[in-house]
């Protein structure tokens, strides 16, 4: 079977030729009923027997790669799917750069391979367990939707770490993928690996901030294993980034119309100061400052996922060309980094300065920044929704230090502009940087189901266009 085909005929939907590697099979397919247990008891609560109107991939080919149907989530053809083989692909990074890409695991980096699969792999059942209370309460039938299809491809994506795991690491890898089903989000026993996959998502402003947010850290860590000279690795993240788009559109999109609500609602009403905090909250919308204090919390969490600003494990993985930088490829350097420097943000006597470091020790640092980077469009296409209303108000990212918990910043208290505080003052401040209890209300009265096709809750405009090109009053889930 080659990669453009996709063999549906199996429990296990792949174009990686499952049915010919009996032993595999029978493995995966033990790992099955866990996996369709987990879903049942930690997947989306309350709708498993909704049918839904998703997407299924058909094809790894750029055009018409996915079908859409109703399909009940318990239902949904899961899969093992590989991008297409690159011919005489090499490792584009690191010690081995030039060499032929691995299409075995390479003795000396099976324990560095195994634990970013894991890390990755780890990142997408937490999601979904972090999302599942949030059905009950979806402000549209298009927004659960939305919620539903960014639940069952997170669910594929841990389907392909756990073949990766499988296929290459014998029982050390089967161990591995058991345990992606024993972690549970927020657990004191067997938390999720990543602090920001332990945190709770309770409502929808949540939500979107996370798709918009911690959705784009996951692309820029698949971008720089889609480098990875491991090339069934490199495959896999190349589909898998396919999916993720979606996922930000949904927390883009999301955010952008809930500004659009709250910037409409006061200009119909003649609000023009958006701190007027009370008179925009009795229009039944959610408040600038408060999407602000979200945006905060949200993007400094997401931060610390990218781990020390300087680090050797970073350093190492790019040196075996195992983890590339994002777009890799598109670089003009020698890719080996040697005597290069990279700016790293750090507190010098007492101020954050810019210090030159070894650009190979840096790299977390700069795969943070292209991150910032590629997060500012969204913000400014926000900024332009609000402007249109005629709002004097603008949503800004605070600074990278700002609430930090992990590397350089972990041990300082800086404001969102960047000026370094003592903790009192931080405490003292808090609460106009980060959400309060008094949000948490607002939001919370706020999040009232609306399951009626086309109808839309107050505080969220309905989107510019349905999905698949079907109108935003189509009946996205026929509930039970």
């Amino acid at each position: 079977m080659s990669w453009q085909d996709i063999d549906y005929e199996t429990l296990i939907p792949n174009n990686v030729g499952l049915a010919e590697d009996a032993r595999l099979q029978r493995a995966l397919e033990g790992w099955h009923p866990g996996y369709i247990d987990w879903w049942m008891s930690m997947g989306p609560e309350g709708f498993q027997m909704a049918d839904v109107y998703l997407r299924t991939a058909i094809s790894v080919e750029k055009e018409g790669w996915a079908k859409f149907g109703y399909v009940k989530m318990p239902q949904y053809r899961w899969g093992i799917l590989l991008a297409p083989e690159v011919e005489d692909r090499v490792i584009p990074c690191g010690e081995h750069l030039g060499e032929p890409v691995w299409k075995e695991v390479p003795g000396e980096y099976r324990a560095m391979l195994r634990r970013l699969i894991v890390i990755q792999g780890d990142t997408e059942p937490a999601s979904v367990e972090q999302q599942r209370h949030l059905g009950s309460i979806a402000p549209s039938l298009y927004d659960m939707r939305n919620l539903f299809q960014v639940n069952v491809e997170e669910g594929r994506h841990l389907w392909a770490m756990v073949y990766l795991l499988h296929r290459y690491f014998g029982r050390d890898g089967r161990d591995e993928a058991d345990d992606l089903l024993r972690r549970q989000s927020g657990s004191e026993e067997q938390p999720r690996m990543l602090g920001a996959f332990n945190e709770e998502t309770p409502d929808w402003l949540s939500f979107f901030m996370f798709t918009y947010f911690t959705d784009r850290d996951g692309k820029m860590q698949l971008e720089a294993l889609a480098q990875s000279g491991f090339d069934p690795l490199s495959r896999t993240c190349r589909f898998m980034l396919a999916e993720e788009a979606h996922h930000m559109f949904v927390g883009y999109t999301g955010v952008k119309r809930i500004v659009e609500a709250t910037a409409r609602a006061m200009a119909e009403t003649g609000i023009e100061d958006p701190y007027d905090v009370e008179a925009v909250r009795k229009l039944g919308v959610i408040d600038l400052p408060t999407i602000q204090r979200k945006t905060n919390l949200h993007y400094s969490l997401t931060l610390d996922l990218f781990g020390s600003e300087e680090s050797t494990n970073a350093a190492g993985s790019f040196n075996a060309g195992i983890k590339g930088r994002y777009h890799e490829d598109r670089i003009d350097d020698d890719h080996q980094l040697r005597g290069d420097t990279y700016p790293v943000t750090k507190l010098v006597d007492g101020e954050l300065q810019a210090v030159a470091v070894p650009a190979l020790n840096g790299l977390n640092a700069r795969l943070r920044d292209d991150f910032i980077e590629d997060c500012l469009g969204g913000i400014r296409r926000w900024n332009r929704e609000i402007a249109s209303h005629g709002i004097d108000f603008e949503i800004t990212l605070p600074h990278v230090a700002f609430n930090r918990a992990i590397g350089e910043f972990g041990p300082i208290e800086v404001t969102p502009d960047g000026k370094v505080i003592t903790a009192d003052e931080f405490a003292a401040s808090a609460a106009e940087w980060l959400p309060t209890p008094d949000d948490k209300a607002l939001i919370d009265a706020l999040m009232e189901p609306e399951v009626e096709p086309g109808r839309f809750a107050s505080w969220i405009a309905p989107p510019s266009r349905g999905i698949n090109n079907q109108p935003t009053e189509f009946e996205y889930v026929l509930l039970p």
